[in-house]
Parts: structure tokens; sequence; C-alpha cells
């Protein structure tokens, strides 16, 4: 098990986007964690008192980024010390699926289990369930883990004051 204390200090994210309560089991390749949906979250700030069940829905875009953290957890816990300096880098997801909507008050458990890990690369598959129902599937999600920073950054710019074609620098 990890505490929420745990679940800090092992993710980056911070409030609001902090989508794991704590992990309720951890076993060599899988993880089982918590998160508990609140009509207090901020994305339920603008609703007024009349708002329908459709409005309270939960964020389908939050239930994926919340499967995913619980993933990351894993990710971390399975790369260990070896990815010190390194950030987690999300790519593709491939076979997700809603199955029913998650409402405040509803605990969503995750699950989430390693399908195969190749160098700093893994591959992960799982659902999320409310009272053991299953409320998103997800076939594959590749996770991997790249130098935290950019080669060169310390070099100063070659090209001061240039502007791109996006009108940014």
């Amino acid at each position: 098990m990890i505490t929420t204390e745990g679940v800090r200090a092992a993710l980056p994210h911070r409030y609001p986007m902090l989508l794991v309560d704590r992990v309720i089991e951890l076993g060599p390749d899988a993880i089982r964690a918590i998160k508990a949906v609140t009509v207090n979250e901020p994305w339920y700030a603008r609703l007024g008192p009349r708002a329908t069940r459709e409005d309270l829905a939960y964020p389908d875009f939050l239930l994926i980024e919340s499967w995913t953290q619980t993933a990351g957890l894993l990710a971390k816990r399975l790369a260990g010390d070896g990815v010190e300096g390194q950030v987690m880098l999300f790519g593709s997801m491939s076979d997700v699926g809603f199955h029913r909507r998650v409402l405040p008050g509803d605990t969503v458990e995750h699950h989430v289990r390693l399908e195969r890990a190749v160098n700093d690369t893994m591959i992960f598959e799982g659902e999320s369930r409310v009272d053991g129902e299953s409320v998103l599937t997800v076939g594959r999600v590749t996770v991997a883990f790249r130098p935290g920073e950019r080669p060169g950054a310390d070099t100063p710019d070659p090209h001061p004051g240039a502007v791109s074609r996006t009108g940014g620098r």
C-alpha cells in the first residue's frame, strides 16, 4: 500500500491535478489505486444548484488522467532508481472504452497491469471500476522514460530575438 503522502512523493502532480488518493495493492507487475470523486473538485465550481446528472459526470479526460497517474506509480516502481532525473512520458493509448459515467460520491478503483517492458519503455493495460462495475477499459498505453533536461539546454540561443513562423520564440 502507498499512502497519500507516498503518492505525493512519487508523482510531480499537485492540486488540482493530483488524481490518485492512495494505492491499495501493489504487486510485482500490477497496481490498484483509488480516487474518490467529490462535488468539491474545481471542475464542478461553475455548476449551479440545478446541475443535471450529465452536468455532474466526471470528465472522461480526468478519468484517463487518474488511470495513467496510477500507471505512472507502477512504472516508477518497476523502473527503480534507474530513472532518477528522467521524465516519464505517456505515448499512445488504444482500445479505450467508457462504460458508464462516474459521478460525485463514487470511489473509482484503478487496475493497471504491466503487459510488456523493453528497456526504458513499458506497456500497460487495465480498467477502472466503481462498486465492481467497469467504467473504463484501457487496452494499451505506452510509457517511456527520457532524460529530464534537453541536450544543450545550457547553450546560449544562437538566434536571440528570432521569431518562429507560429509567432513564438
